[in-house]
């Protein structure tokens, strides 16, 4: 067994899918964000196609540097599938087919109704340095190959494959392998507030080494990570929390969430645990809020319904009054607060959300391409609304449009008053 103070990793994404951009490689960032939690340092991280020299060469590099290297992707069936392959050449160990992985695997075909390809014996392979790491959720295992005080893990690319491969068998592996110092991390993410406003308001924390502080722009709002080295995780929250109870006391109720929360799992939960109803009318984010809010486990208990009113007509058939259109137009503030107040009347509901806009690539009624109008009518207080031009794409600007909604919403959720519902 190898232990060392603190191993070196190097993560290797393996398939010329991921080299080209054809999909996006959420393996690597999955598996970085975990290993300062095993006490493990990331040095290199690297793409490689599906190209028998190139990766053996990238194998071979990154084991001469790296303790454990961990590579997802290219352990399926087919031909440019070569992971093992390189390994075993860059080990110049022979592979042979494993019995009990042969049987486990014909089983798995059978169970389904189909004769396993002969192409996917090669998934049956082992080699003297490694074994075989259980794969419940697919057909190709893992491998666990260990010599000569290096560790290169394998693991298979499918993200729901390889995360629970990881959670299951190698971090606890890992963990065990490697009794250093580990990194424990508290991230505040806050809302309404600027990254250089936060990077003032935090000053007097900034000099802190262990935990160190750093300040982040997200889309959902500007994070503050605390990150502590300790032996072990008690110790290092010991050392965190003290600094979080500061830096939460400084930042108030500009912090909506930490660490794993999502700001449409935090306006949900808010809205259950005061018993308020949602309603939306959508125009230029075509449903994504009422898609986001429903992404919530639960979310039948506050969210009604939703318009996706993409046309003038539907709005006005929805309850936007025809003056407020012919005066002010639909790309315009009074807009959005008609949509939000005629989605909260039309559905019964709490709370009315609007949004309206010109998402692009053309300007509309004159106004440029990023230009939104969000509002909020909540039965307890005064409509609120936003305007702003953001210019970034289609796409960005949706998503934008999506993340103020929730801003705005869980700003109302705070000043919610019992009384008003009943």
């Amino acid at each position: 067994m190898l232990y060392i103070r603190a191993m070196k990793a190097e993560i290797l994404s393996i398939g010329t899918e991921i080299l080209l951009g054809e999909i996006v490689d959420t393996n690597a960032q999955y598996i970085a964000s975990r290993l300062p939690g095993l006490g493990i340092d990331l040095y290199f991280k690297a793409v490689v196609g599906d190209n028998m020299e190139r990766l053996s060469e990238t194998i071979g590099r990154a084991r001469e540097r790296s303790d454990v290297v961990i590579c997802t992707g290219g352990l399926g069936p087919t031909e440019d599938d070569l992971t093992r392959e390189a390994i075993c050449a860059v080990l110049g160990e022979e592979p042979h087919v494993d019995p009990d992985l042969e049987t486990t695997l014909r089983s798995f075909f059978e169970r389904r109704g189909y004769a396993m390809p002969e192409r996917n014996v090669k998934q049956c392979w082992l080699i003297p340095s490694a074994r075989a790491i259980p794969n419940p959720r697919g057909t190709a295992p893992g491998w666990w190959v260990e010599r000569d005080g290096k560790i290169i893990v394998a693991m298979p690319g499918p993200p729901t494959e390889m995360t629970r491969m990881w959670e299951n068998e190698v971090a606890p592996e890992l963990k065990a392998r490697n009794p250093g110092e580990i990194l424990v991390t508290r991230t505040l993410k806050t809302a309404g507030v600027g990254e250089g406003t936060v990077d003032e308001m935090m000053s007097p924390l900034l000099k802190s080494q262990n935990p160190s502080i750093g300040i982040y722009a997200r889309a959902d709002g500007v994070h503050v990570r605390l990150g502590a080295k300790a032996p072990d995780e008690e110790s290092a929250w010991k050392l965190i929390l003290p600094v979080e109870e500061e830096a939460r006391q400084i930042l108030g109720a500009a912090i909506w969430g930490a660490d794993d929360d999502t700001f449409e799992s935090v306006v949900g939960d808010m809205a259950k645990e005061r018993g308020v109803s949602i309603a939306t009318m959508e125009s230029c984010t075509g449903g994504l809020l009422a898609s986001t809010l429903t992404d919530v486990a639960g979310s039948s208990a506050f969210f009604r319904s939703g318009i996706v009113s993409y046309q003038t007509e539907v709005k006005m058939q929805y309850g936007v009054p025809p003056e407020v259109v012919d005066d002010y137009g639909v790309i315009s503030p009074e807009c959005a607060r008609a949509m939000a107040l005629a989605a909260r009347e039309r559905f019964e509901a709490s709370v009315g959300v609007g949004i309206t806009g010109v998402a692009g690539p053309e300007e509309q009624e004159g106004k440029p391409v990023g230009t939104i109008h969000i509002a909020i009518d909540a039965i307890w207080a005064a409509p609120q609304s936003m305007s702003y031009v953001f210019p970034q794409g289609r796409t960005a600007v949706k998503r934008r449009a999506v993340t103020t909604a929730l801003v705005l919403l869980r700003q109302a959720l705070l000043e919610y008053k019992t009384e008003a519902l009943t």
